[in-house]
């Protein structure tokens, strides 16, 4: 009976041991879970391999390699009965138990007891890797270290060392002591030599060096552990390399593609690099990667994914050669613009292509009627025809470009809109705003006619509070002062009481002759700071009959006005002795019909403009001659303006003749660098706004004279 009990001992160690191998050999998870647990020692039944708690996963979002299952023990044919068992055998039996059920303080207590009195017995060392296991549990890593240490120290021979190596060094990894990891690591190559330590090992390493932010790395280390992986554990491995190339710069993935020889791994690179360049928008470049890649691995998992992308892209981004569309209101309420945006492209298109050296140019032109559902609906046409890009619209710009920016076509909108460009990387603007004249205009005034006091009489709606806005803002930039502000209702005539309160000639009735039963709350009469100047100039007695007068405090008087309402008003000024002033205006002055109103009045006013027919340019001359044998009349600014832009986009078309993607197309316009066009020098900012030098322009007798400045 004695040899049957010895038998069957050795059996069961047997078993232990093997259990043992794999139960201590997943990473990163501090406890194994084992599929077949076999139960511990009873009064009947052999001792069987015990089923831990569910393992407390690691603090950093590293998601843990798969339990390897492990070989379905051996059980023997004829279970010992208790009595035949020894005391250490059983009070090992009972902490197996205890640990089954998950009474791991009574297991701890248990195991303790067992290393306290059966130092040197079979199960001393599993006791203190489950002790370990226990206070990982508890997350308690330190105490855990101490059991593996132990064990370490106290069984040097034993068959478990390697796992409490391994084990120790996943506890700092626990502790989130992810450089503690990295050194420890090395230590440990020397000391371990299997397959499946070595998979463990540098698989924690690569963990510990993707929370650190190290995914260059963590792939060296999860490369290494690939190749020493088996089973369930190589997929893992393999969902943690795709993870750490996510995570890796496009010029980096080129880098281990170069170094990395695996065929496994360049797959997955190639089609990593090409994700990245579609998300970088770099469209040519991923397709180009993305075809390579199917190209060598045409029975990949990822092979469909990449083909679907390549045809999207393609769909997508991709354009026919010299292709142009236009967006014109040619009818509807806004035909007028449209068709004279129209000429200026029409003569656009016929000086390129008198070029025998350009390519021909197709402009596909949509009608937007005028009409903001027709401007969306006529971008979604244009992408179904694969232009290249979008010229316009005039008035119905904002939804325009909201579509066309959800779908990845460049679009140069003109249009005065604010923040149109605010819309996304592919919306441009090329127009004049008021923005770019006021700046014009004050810092010429400041900088040029060195004028440092301005008044600002406009009109009470958008258009004049606008400006007026916009001038007093650019006036602080320049260091210029403000010292009168004042309005007047759009449906008014006569202008006097604004113009008087401009001057200090605006007096309050007093208060004994006021109809208080018509005075108004808020009522607007005041005294200012000229009227008090006015009375302190007056002596009561000796000049009660007198009229004070006009205090004109400033060098320059600024009118965001219309040419029919500023010619009422600018010869009311001269009325109140006005005089000698700078009158400064908006490009809409820019009318014969305003000077012939105002005549003597309006000499020397100074305005800006985005277009003068009358320039002593070269280009504008030429331009000017050409617009008016063809369709027998002046160009004006939206002519020019349109003539422009389509010029920008035919040489952007020629600047890059083998491109075939907008994102490409995009860029090249954000990189156009002093266009030399008949509206002025013109660049692109950053965000799509065009950046020129606009025109100044002055009244001289009964014209418009251009000002030309020193560069």
């Amino acid at each position: 009976m004695h040899n049957i009990v010895f038998l069957m001992k050795s059996v069961y160690l047997i078993i232990i041991i093997i259990l043992a191998f794999f139960c201590f050999s997943c990473a990163p998870k501090p406890i194994v879970i084992i599929e077949e647990p076999v139960k511990p020692i009873e009064a009947e039944k052999l001792v069987e391999p015990v089923k831990p708690a569910e393992p407390v996963k690691p603090a950093e979002p590293v998601k843990p390699i798969e339990i390897i299952k492990p070989f379905e023990p051996l059980k023997p044919e004829k279970p010992l009965v208790h009595e035949e068992l020894d005391f250490d055998d059983n009070l090992f039996s009972r902490a197996e138990k205890e640990f089954i059920d998950q009474s791991y303080d009574k297991s701890l207590e248990l195991y303790n007891e067992y290393l306290s009195i059966f130092p040197d017995k079979p199960f001393a060392a599993p006791a203190l890797m489950k002790i370990g296991a226990i206070y990982t549990v508890f997350e308690n890593y330190a105490e855990s270290r101490k059991s593996y240490m132990r064990l370490i120290d106290e069984y040097p021979d034993n068959f478990f060392v390697p796992d409490a190596i391994v084990e120790i060094l996943l506890t700092f990894y626990n502790e989130r002591k992810y450089k503690e990891v990295i050194r420890q690591a090395s230590g440990v190559f020397d000391k371990v030599v299997s397959k499946i330590h070595l998979f463990r090992t540098y698989a924690i390493l690569g963990d510990a060096n993707m929370a650190l932010g190290f995914p260059i790395d963590a792939t060296y280390s999860y490369a290494i552990a690939l190749e020493e992986s088996e089973g369930p554990g190589r997929e893992a491995i393999i969902e943690k390399l795709k993870e750490a190339f996510r995570q890796i710069t496009i010029p980096k993935i080129i880098f281990l593609l170069k170094y990395l020889d695996d065929e496994l791994l360049q797959a997955y690179l190639m089609f990593q690099l090409g994700i990245d360049k579609a998300e970088n928008k770099e469209y040519a470049g991923a397709v180009n990667s993305l075809s390579k890649f199917i190209e060598r691995f045409p029975v990949h998992e990822n092979t469909q994914q990449a083909k679907t992308l390549v045809e999207e892209l393609n769909k997508k981004f991709m354009f026919s050669p010299n292709t142009i569309g236009c967006l014109l209101p040619l009818s509807g309420r806004y035909k007028t613009y449209g068709k004279r945006a129209l000429k200026g492209i029409e003569l656009a298109l016929n000086q390129f292509g008198f070029k025998d050296i350009n390519p021909t140019i197709k402009i596909i032109i949509k009608d937007t009627k005028s009409d903001l559902n027709m401007a969306v609906l006529a971008v979604r046409e244009l992408f179904q025809e694969q232009v290249a890009a979008i010229l316009g619209p005039i008035l119905t710009a904002v939804p325009a470009a909201f579509e066309a920016q959800n779908i990845g076509i460049p679009i140069i909108t003109l249009t005065q809109k604010e923040n149109i460009t605010d819309v996304g990387e592919y919306v441009f603007r090329n127009f004049l705003t008021p923005k770019m004249q006021v700046r014009t205009l004050v810092s010429y005034a400041i900088e040029e006619l060195m004028l440092k006091n301005f008044a600002i009489l406009y009109p009470n709606e958008n258009y004049g509070i606008t400006f007026m806005n916009l001038f007093w803002d650019e006036l602080i930039v320049y260091g210029g002062k403000v010292v009168g502000v004042e309005s007047y209702k759009p449906v008014d005539t006569d202008f006097a009481g604004p113009i008087k309160k401009l001057v200090g000639l605006y007096y309050e009735i007093p208060e004994d002759l006021k109809d208080k039963s018509t005075m108004a709350d808020d009522e607007e009469y005041y005294y200012d700071q000229k009227i008090r100047k006015n009375y302190e100039n007056v002596e009561e007695e000796d000049n009660i009959d007198q009229e004070p007068e006009a205090i004109i405090d400033f060098d320059a008087l600024f009118i965001p006005e219309s040419p029919k309402k500023a010619g009422l008003i600018i010869p009311q000024l001269a009325f109140y002795d006005i005089e000698n002033v700078y009158l400064l205006g908006t490009n809409i002055w820019h009318s014969n019909r305003l000077i012939k109103m105002t005549q003597e009045y309006i000499q020397d006013a100074i305005i800006t403009d985005g277009f003068f027919a009358g320039s002593t340019s070269k280009n504008v001359k030429k331009f000017v001659k050409l617009f008016k044998k063809t369709y027998k009349e002046k160009p004006g600014l939206i002519e020019a303006i349109a003539y422009d832009t389509a010029m920008i986009l035919f040489q952007t078309v020629v600047s890059i003749p083998d491109v075939r993607y907008r994102n490409i197309f995009k860029d090249a316009l954000l990189n156009l660098n002093d266009f030399q066009g008949i509206t002025g020098h013109t660049s692109f900012d950053n965000k799509g706004n065009v950046y020129k030098k606009i025109y100044i322009l002055q009244i001289k007798g009964n014209k418009f004279v251009e000002v030309e400045l020193e560069d």
